[in-house]
């Protein structure tokens, strides 16, 4: 609900008012002034700024005295950030070609060559060619074979789905291209029609729901999985999704990808659901021990409550609330960044050194928890100077409400600083938001779910998805269902290596 608009009295009903009034006058009208700037800056960055949080160069800070002489901090207190100094950036050096790209030689002789001329040596020169992508047609032969005993004898077709003329190929490019790299089904089927293929746009649906249809043992194992490991890292973000025809009101309503990154095993599981209420991650975390790392939506406060259960939250949430309040208070935004910097320069360092998850914790309490209580020092002593209503007062109380919880992953070295792990697994539904818009229906946002599942998972283990997905729709009618698993990317080894 916007705010009303603050009535300023008139000069004589001003005259009239005594101090405590004035005062409490002056600090709403600075509250007020203070939320429009802020308003005004944020949308000046949403549409000219960058994304980084990185921390660059102080900016002036206006200071404010009021409230009986007490002063914010100095400028003589302003803390002292250290940079270290670009390197002159040289010259773009252009990297080799790597060895194994395929190579077509072509030999240019010189146009006109005297007589008596003869071969010294020769110039070679490397550069990137492309060709189209190439489609063509698997004809399969079946020679049939009749036995004595008058039996017909055929080979057994093997196709991902026996009913379409689809191979595995053609199915792996069209859900990588969408889900991966973010290319619609119309504008695949429009690249193909160049190529003098036409592909109906709901065959191509289709066909994306019935590959989903031959994954879904393999997505209810990954949440199996996901669900017994000792430490997850949680969040949650939207989807559009079309309502069906008997639905009225609006056309599209907003519904939830609930994203658990399990970082041990490195697999990822999104599960759609139409709300972003707690029962949610209740139900699918309900048997759930270890440790829980989210950011701090109340929907997960429940799980503090569990026996067995250790809640984390996350530093680079933290940071963003300094970094957004840098246009607010300058001094107090930067010193709070440089403390946060200090924690993550620990992290850096055990990351150079391949600590152990012991070794770890070890270097956090040595490094990390002096620097802790210096910064939860200083929070208290900020928290009451500065205005109610303020970013820099949001951020700070931010931090306190979660304090415990953002201290907590000094005590276990196998946990992370943060949860950007399974903030950069969401990326791409937010890429593709920009491109495909929503969900046709709740089984198509629960069949994206299922790919974003796979193709993070495979991000996460570095495996080729393409390569993957068209491996696994060739084999998995024919895996064993007990061993499943073996499928999955962080497991997954193509048939010709097994």
């Amino acid at each position: 609900m916007r705010k009303s608009a603050l009535a300023i009295p008139d000069t004589n009903a001003l005259r009239s008012l005594n101090k405590e009034a004035l005062i409490e006058l002056v600090i709403e009208l600075l509250e007020n002034r203070d939320s429009l700037d802020q308003r005004y800056k944020a949308l000046l960055k949403k549409i000219y700024g960058r994304s980084s949080e990185r921390l660059s160069a102080p900016e002036e800070q206006l200071l404010l005295d009021f409230m009986n002489g007490q002063e914010p901090l100095e400028q003589a207190e302003e803390p002292q950030v250290s940079y270290r100094k670009k390197a002159k950036k040289k010259a773009n050096k252009r990297l080799p070609i790597p060895g194994d790209i395929p190579r077509h030689e072509e030999i240019h002789e010189p146009g006109e060559l005297p007589e008596g001329a003869r071969k010294i040596g020769e110039e070679v020169t490397e550069v990137l060619a492309y060709k189209p992508p190439e489609v063509f047609v698997r004809k399969i032969v079946r020679p049939k074979y009749v036995t004595p005993e008058e039996e017909f004898v055929t080979a057994e077709l093997k196709l991902p789905l026996p009913k379409s003329n689809a191979d595995a190929s053609l199915l792996a490019q069209l859900l990588v291209s969408k889900f991966v790299d973010h290319l619609p089904f119309h504008r695949q089927v429009q690249i193909f029609r160049r190529l003098n293929i036409r592909i109906a746009a709901s065959t191509v649906d289709n066909w994306q729901a019935s590959s989903c249809r031959l994954l879904e043992p393999l997505y209810r194992k990954l949440a199996e999985l996901v669900q017994q490991a000792s430490y997850i890292m949680a969040d949650e973000t939207t989807i559009g999704v079309l309502r069906s025809g008997e639905q009225k009101g609006k056309k599209a309503f907003q519904g939830y990808h609930w994203v658990y990154y399990a970082p041990f095993i490195r697999l990822a599981l999104f599960e759609y659901q139409p709300g972003r209420h707690k029962e949610y991650p209740e139900a699918f975390l309900a048997s759930f021990q270890g440790i829980l790392q989210t950011d701090a939506y109340g929907g997960y406060d429940q799980f503090g409550k569990k026996e067995g259960i250790t809640m984390l939250a996350c530093w680079a949430h933290a940071r963003r609330k300094f970094h957004d309040a840098l246009g607010n208070d300058g001094i107090r935004a930067r010193h709070a960044l440089e403390l946060i910097q200090r924690l993550y320069g620990v992290e850096r360092q055990a990351k150079e050194k391949k600590l152990s998850p012991k070794d770890r914790q070890m270097l956090r309490e040595e490094k990390a928890r002096p620097v802790l209580k210096e910064l939860k020092q200083w929070l208290d002593e900020q928290a009451g100077q500065v205005l109610p209503k303020s970013k820099i007062r949001e951020a700070i109380g931010y931090v306190l409400n979660l304090w415990p919880k953002l201290e907590a992953y000094v005590k276990h070295g196998q946990s992370e600083i943060d949860n950007n792990w399974v903030e950069n697994s969401i990326r791409p539904v937010a890429l593709g938001r920009k491109n495909y818009l929503f969900a046709g229906s709740h089984q198509g946002a629960q069949r994206a779910a299922m790919l974003y599942s796979f193709f993070a998972s495979c991000k996460m283990s570095e495996v080729n998805p393409y390569e993957w997905l068209k491996d696994v729709l060739d084999r998995i009618q024919e895996h064993p269902i007990n061993q499943i698993e073996l499928l999955l990317p962080h497991l997954w080894r193509p048939a010709g290596e097994i």
